[in-house]
C-alpha cells in the first residue's frame, strides 16, 4: 500500500501504530493490507468473520457473568480455608477512601469487557443479517474501539496466573470454576481478535446505511 501526501483525503486509512496514511484498498480473499512503516496489519477481512466474533463476543459474555458470582479460588493455610469470587474481590476495596479503586478494579476486568462485548452485538447483528445498521451503530462500534484499551479481563488472568505461582509455596490453592472461565476467556479473546477488521466494519455500515 503506497504512502499517501497530506493532501489527498479521499478513501484514507491511518495506521493506529504510526500514523502513517494511507490509500484504503479491499484486499483479495486470503490476504492483508499491511502498513509498510511499521507492519502492523491495517485490514485483515476474513469470511464469515462477522458471524464467529457474534458467538465469540456471546461466549465471552456468558464467561465473565459467570466469573462474577462463581468462586474464583480457594486458599487453606493450617486448616483455615477462604473462596472469593471475583466481584468479592473487588467489593472488598469498597469501604472509605478506598470505594473508588474498586469501582475501577470491577470496571477494568467485568464491567467494560462485558460492555464492548454488548456494543459490538449491538453492531454487528444487524450486519451480518443484512439488515439497516442498528441506531447510532457507528457511535457504539467507535465506543468499543476507543474502549479497548482499558478492557483488561485477560490480563487479570494473567496477572492472577503469576500471583498463584508465588502464593502456591505459602498455601493450598484450589481453583474455583471463575478461574478456569477467565482461563477460556484469555483463549477466546485472542481468537477473536484474529476475525477482527475495524476497517471492514466500518465500510460494511456504510455500505448498508446507504
Amino acid at each position: 500500500m503506497p504512502l499517501l501526501s497530506p493532501t489527498d483525503t479521499a478513501d484514507l486509512i491511518a495506521c493506529t501504530e504510526c500514523d502513517a496514511l494511507y490509500r484504503a484498498v479491499q484486499p483479495l480473499p486470503g490476504e492483508q493490507a499491511v502498513c509498510a512503516r511499521c507492519h502492523h496489519v491495517l485490514i485483515r477481512p476474513r469470511r464469515f468473520a462477522g458471524m464467529r466474533i457474534i458467538m465469540l463476543a456471546a461466549t465471552m459474555l456468558i464467561l465473565i457473568t459467570g466469573a462474577m458470582f462463581f468462586p474464583f479460588l480457594r486458599i487453606e493455610v493450617q486448616g483455615l480455608s477462604n473462596s472469593a469470587s471475583i466481584l468479592d474481590a473487588a467489593l472488598a476495596f469498597a469501604g472509605g477512601r478506598l470505594a473508588v479503586l474498586a469501582f475501577v478494579t470491577a470496571a477494568l476486568i467485568l464491567l467494560i469487557p462485558a460492555l464492548r462485548m454488548v456494543l459490538l452485538l449491538y453492531v454487528l447483528v444487524p450486519v451480518v443479517f443484512d439488515r439497516v445498521p442498528a441506531r447510532h451503530a457507528r457511535e457504539a462500534f467507535r465506543l468499543t474501539e476507543m474502549l479497548k484499551p482499558w478492557s483488561m479481563a485477560e490480563i487479570f488472568a494473567l496477572g492472577c496466573a503469576v500471583s498463584l505461582v508465588k502464593v502456591g509455596d505459602l498455601a493450598q490453592i484450589e481453583f474455583g470454576p471463575a478461574f478456569w472461565m477467565f482461563s477460556g476467556l484469555v483463549i477466546v479473546v485472542v481468537i477473536q481478535e484474529t476475525f477482527m477488521c475495524s476497517w471492514s466494519i466500518w465500510k460494511s455500515l456504510d455500505s448498508q446505511s446507504t
